[in-house]
Parts: C-alpha cells; sequence; structure tokens
C-alpha cells in the first residue's frame, strides 16, 4: 500500500481547537485499510478536563469505533509531540504509528522528558516518525501562544 500521509486532517483539527480558544493541538487515527476512523482537537478547557488532549480524545472515539481497547496497526497522526499521558496511552492501546509534527521539549514524552517508549515498562513501543508538517503545527503553537501574551 502507497504511504499516505493524513497530517493535513490533524493541523486542520489543531486550527479548529485553536479557533476554540483551546491549545492548537489536532489528531487523527488511520485504521489499517487506510481509512480515518476519529480525529479530534484539544477539548480541556471545553470539557473541564485535563485529559481531553486531542490524542487522547482520537484514541477513545478510535476505539469506541473499533469495540476494542486496541488498535493493532492502526497510525496516529499528531501536531505535537505527545506528552507523557498521551504515550502511556498510545502504548496500552497498541498504535503501530505514530507521526508527529512539532517537537516539544517543555512537555513531550516521547523524544524529550519522561521518553515513555524508550521504558522497559512499555507494554509497545510504535514506530514514530517525527517533524511531519511541523512548520505549520509551530506557526499555530506560536501564533496562539503569542496571542495569549501579547
Amino acid at each position: 500500500m502507497e504511504f499516505t500521509s493524513h497530517m493535513q486532517a490533524a493541523l486542520a483539527e489543531a486550527r479548529a481547537a485553536g479557533e476554540r480558544g483551546e491549545v492548537p493541538v489536532g489528531a487523527v487515527i488511520v485504521s489499517p485499510g487506510g481509512e480515518v476512523v476519529a480525529r479530534a482537537g484539544n477539548r480541556t478547557r471545553e470539557l473541564a478536563d485535563p485529559s481531553a488532549h486531542a490524542e487522547m480524545l482520537a484514541i477513545r472515539a478510535a476505539c469506541a469505533a473499533a469495540g476494542s481497547e486496541r488498535l493493532v496497526g492502526y497510525n496516529l497522526y499528531v501536531t505535537l509531540e505527545p506528552c507523557a499521558m498521551c504515550a502511556a496511552v498510545i502504548a496500552a492501546a497498541r498504535i503501530g504509528r505514530v507521526y508527529y509534527g512539532a517537537s516539544d521539549p517543555k512537555s513531550g514524552g516521547v523524544a524529550h522528558g519522561a521518553r515513555v517508549f524508550s521504558h522497559p515498562q512499555a507494554h509497545h513501543v510504535p514506530e514514530v516518525y517525527d517533524g511531519i508538517g511541523d512548520a505549520e503545527a509551530v506557526a499555530l503553537l506560536k501564533g496562539f501562544f503569542a496571542g495569549r501574551r501579547g
């Protein structure tokens, strides 16, 4: 099967999150057959839920659609490096590949900080591809936070 990136769909979710006043992070989950089965943007403020990160919401929706707590062979596209909480859930869900845009040296949990997938306690280690669509992801985040500080 030919590779098709779904980062543009994740970026669309990030833009929508930013328009709602949320930190602009978006995620989509793609089935082994290449179909987008879930999409979400951050909703932590809207839902008053610190776990309502884009990845968490997309994983919950994809698991509900699949009727399983496991997403073996599924791919996750997310605009920002997952935090430690999201990385742990990605491992628990057994997601096959993670594609992320912007690195997150402050709160990331994959290449920075906790580095969840490199611990022996990680239930599963997905393939990880970083820097996918990072320029637009970084621009969305910088624009959002500049507007907050200005």
